[in-house]
């Protein structure tokens, strides 16, 4: 039995889940479907803490994967043995995982037969943060996206049993936009910790300096930027829907969820004209259930 900190721990980075734009493990699917997508997001949701350094207080992770707690502040070192410890789960031969958020996943991976490369993708992703805080071109950024968003969906068409080249290419789609609708509604945020995700050819265009982001409110021209991105992230959800309608039952519903949950997003941050930097713009639960029911309306049936 696992002590009560390490369990209370998992929980604390599990009920993160709430504050996403959308549902990451929702009642109606199958109980195995949920196992294995709450493990996917425990794991994503732990990596994505260790690189913004967001991890609790106390270093209690940096013990869990064998290294001391004043490591907790060496967010290379810690990527470095978290890769580590997601080896073991793909069966390296010093044991079973450390971390319980990987010992969770343990399971999953072995009755899905999961693959280490998507989970390493989101490893690396978090290394290229360390490193990279700016980026050029809108396709560096895509670059990017491909290791920090694209990896989980991609996770999920696998652990549903529905992954095809197709489904794979319209999940990245998807994929790509969320991420992007998050760097929109995180500029304030993401500008805190020394990042800017928007590129900077998109800055120059619409004639955005750092400390244009760096303000209480957004400026004419910072509004415009974020219209921009924000078409950019809408665009790119909707190559994604014929997805949705590409799958069948329970999966089609959770796909609309991912899809309607990044359009409606997009809607909070248009309502809030596109000013992000007082804070993310953030949809209601009726918002959510509207552009939900859209795109299951919209979404073209394959048979």
């Amino acid at each position: 039995m696992r002590p009560l900190s390490d369990t209370a721990h998992v929980s604390a980075t599990l009920d993160k889940a709430a504050a996403e734009n959308f549902p990451v493990a929702p009642v109606f699917l199958p109980r195995a479907w949920r196992d294995g997508l709450t493990a996917v997001y425990g794991y994503a949701r732990l990596v994505d803490d260790i690189g913004d350094g967001d991890l609790a207080p106390g270093g209690h992770d940096a013990v869990l994967l064998g290294l001391d707690p004043e490591a907790v502040d060496d967010r290379l070192a810690m990527l470095d043995a978290f890769e580590t410890d997601l080896l073991r789960v793909f069966g390296s031969a010093d044991g079973p995982p450390r971390h319980p958020l990987l010992l969770a996943l343990r399971p999953v991976v072995r009755t899905h037969g999961l693959t280490p490369e998507p989970f390493l993708g989101l490893i690396e992703a978090n290394r290229q943060d360390q490193r990279v805080t700016r980026y050029a071109t809108y396709a560096d950024l895509a670059a990017y996206c491909e290791l920090s968003a694209n990896p989980v969906g991609r996770l999920v068409l696998s652990l549903t049993g529905t992954s095809t080249p197709e489904r794979i290419r319209l999940s990245d789609s998807v994929c790509t936009a969320l991420q992007i609708v998050e760097h929109v509604q995180d500029v304030a945020e993401d500008l805190g910790r020394d990042r800017i995700y928007l590129p900077a050819e998109d800055m120059r265009r619409f004639h955005v300096s750092e400390a244009d982001l760096a303000a209480p409110s957004a400026g004419a021209s910072v509004r415009a930027l974020v219209a921009f991105e924000s078409e950019r992230a809408r665009a790119l959800l909707d190559d994604g829907v014929p997805l949705v309608g590409s799958v069948h039952g329970r999966l089609r519903l959770l796909l609309a969820g991912f899809v309607g949950g990044g359009r409606a997003a997009l809607r909070a941050v248009t309502a809030a004209g596109f000013d992000v930097l007082p804070g993310p713009p953030t949809s209601t639960k009726s918002g959510l259930l509207r552009e939900v029911a859209a795109v299951l309306r919209t979404a073209p049936r394959k048979r």
